[in-house]
């Protein structure tokens, strides 16, 4: 396991690193989520994802609903192929959110 670890590489741009699973997910990283309020727009690069599950496309989603409510663009990009799976299953693979 790998733990998660949010890096900032510019203004509004940020890499995700490590795994969005269960066992990787803690209270800590559900709750930090200023960093989505840091600019008007915010990049996630999730293309360092080692493994994932549906917990972390659960914690995408609590993303994304934390930056509608503070008026914050919010794209994904270089979305790992497993996550990509489970968006579709939720039909959230055609969102604004989520780039190729």
């Amino acid at each position: 396991m790998k733990p998660l670890t949010i890096n900032k590489i510019a203004n509004g741009d940020f890499a995700v690193v490590g795994d969005l699973t269960f066992a990787s997910l803690d209270k800590n990283a559900v709750k930090n989520m200023a960093f989505l309020t840091s600019t008007k727009e915010v990049s996630i690069d999730l293309g360092q994802v080692v493994n994932t599950d549906s917990a972390g496309l659960a914690l995408m989603i609590e993303w994304i609903k934390y930056a509608r409510s503070h008026r914050t663009q919010l794209r994904f990009h270089n979305i790992p192929k497993q996550l990509r799976s489970l968006a579709k299953l939720s039909r959230l693979d055609t969102c604004t959110y989520f780039e190729e």
